[in-house]
């Protein structure tokens, strides 16, 4: 491992391991006006969601790591404390990437980028229409983390009104995550795109407790075919199988593998837990469970 402390690096060095190591990183679109009404519109990856109650999403304009100044939109949110956070989509991905150069004060990035402003509801800076989702929000606070080259600011914004594109929605009023194609900072140039390729689903255990690693028996446990995911997964069932069920599957499902390898018990185990591994891939966990019980059950 390469271990250092923060304080013995350069902030640039420490600025790349930071990013490097944390993300995909979400990214705020984040488009706000000065005291005279001049629009500003950038993008800010030192960002989240906080809050449901109340809706609070919080971003980072940092202090430049060369000049040490300010950002247009860390004095804008100072000045008239109002924002909309533009969720950023595929679609948008270099547009929004054209409008972080550094302009001076006073050009707005709308035209340079191309993009379109739209009147807001509620808040005084402008959305972009192109944006498949944005937020009009109220600055309630801003804490500065420090004063020097690379601090960031954090600016804590309340959502007052969300709009979102019509064709993104189920039935029920959600965001389709298959249709909304999100984008993503990493370190350096690098950017994830969240489309059907790169997500997959994992059911999370809110009200179910599951058994545990440490209810694994050894023979799984220490199994050289089933990865530390695949176990996650045995582990995060209420309870395993019954014998029944097991008997059931082997004399159904695996009768033909159990004849083959009879006399290679070592070939039959590792077989068993290949096909369990494919079973995991194929979110059956119930069979996977069946199928390695199966060995010791003889």
């Amino acid at each position: 491992m390469y271990s250092i402390e923060p304080k013995e690096l350069e902030i640039p060095h420490l600025h790349h391991l930071l990013l490097g190591a944390v993300g995909p990183r979400p990214i705020a679109f984040a488009s706000t006006v000065d005291a005279e009404g001049n629009p500003n519109l950038s993008p800010f990856s030192f960002f989240n969601v906080f809050s449901a109650n109340p809706p609070i999403m919080v971003f980072s304009p940092a202090r430049s790591g060369r000049t040490n100044t300010t950002k247009d939109t860390y004095d804008n949110v100072k000045e008239h404390p109002e924002c909309v956070i533009n969720i950023v989509n595929y679609d948008i991905v270099e547009q929004m990437s054209l409008s972080s150069s550094p302009y001076a004060k006073g050009v707005n990035e709308f035209t340079k980028s191309g993009l379109t402003p739209i009147a807001s509801d509620i808040v005084k800076p402008f959305r972009v229409k192109e944006s498949p989702v944005q937020f009009e929000c109220k600055v309630n606070e801003v804490i500065e983390l420090g004063d020097g080259g690379g601090a960031g600011n954090l600016v804590i914004c309340e959502v007052v009104k969300i709009h979102i594109r019509e064709d993104l929605l189920t039935e029920n009023k959600r965001i389709d995550q298959t249709k909304i194609d999100l984008v993503a900072r990493m370190g350096g140039n690098w950017y994830c795109r969240a489309d059907k390729n790169s997500m997959f689903e994992i059911t999370k255990p809110i009200t179910t407790i599951g058994i545990g690693y440490d209810n694994l028996p050894a023979d799984i446990l220490n199994s050289e075919i089933l990865s530390a995911n695949d176990l996650a997964k045995l582990a995060g069932v209420t309870e395993l199988p019954n014998e029944t069920d097991v008997n059931e599957h082997k004399l159904i499902e695996l009768s033909d593998l159990f004849v083959s390898l009879e006399e290679d018990q070592a070939k039959l185990e590792q077989e068993l837990h290949k096909l369990a591994k494919q079973q995991l891939q194929e979110n059956n966990i119930e069979d996977a469970w069946k199928t390695l019980l199966s060995f010791n059950n003889q």
